[in-house]
């Protein structure tokens, strides 16, 4: 199981493929604040119904300052599907290895209709503009659960 991270934890930094390919890198966004959450695959509907919810709060989040990293086990391929499909606009990452899943704390056991199986848990950390965590939020629902980050963050609705 992998070790959860807590606020004042430094983030782990990553470079990943997004879904054009291009290595996307926490490291870039120093200085920025960033909402990396994470979700078990592309084009299923609780995934969907998240990444559409972030979609759609962009302007909100970036107006406050906040950029949004999805992170999943899918290959660039699979991304670039779901982000045309769903006319995404979040930044997709794929880490098919499951590192920077397991490091974030977000790749271990989790219960799935009554049972216990490994996967991604669904999570949500806010790295600060030092790259440290501001919030960690693990197995969150993919309904709602934009709508609480924003109102957790203090982010005015428009």
């Amino acid at each position: 199981m992998s070790e959860r991270l807590q606020p004042g934890d430094t983030a782990p930094d990553f470079t990943l493929p997004d879904a054009d390919g291009t290595e996307i890198s926490l490291a870039a966004y120093k200085g920025r604040k960033v909402i990396v959450y994470f979700y078990p695959a592309a084009l299923t509907p609780g995934c969907t119904k998240q990444a559409c919810d972030f979609t759609d709060n962009l302007e909100l989040l970036a107006g406050a300052g906040y950029d949004v990293i999805g992170v999943s086990p899918d290959k660039p391929e699979k991304l670039a599907k779901f982000r045309d499909k769903e006319a995404l606009k979040v930044t997709l990452v794929g880490d098919p290895s499951k590192e920077v899943l397991t490091a974030y704390g977000a790749f271990g056991e989790k219960k799935l209709y009554g049972k216990t199986v490994t996967g991604v848990i669904r999570s949500t950390i806010v790295v600060d503009e030092d790259g440290k965590v501001e919030r960690a939020l693990y197995n969150v629902k993919a309904t709602g659960h934009v709508a609480k980050v924003i109102k957790d963050l203090g982010i005015p609705a428009a």
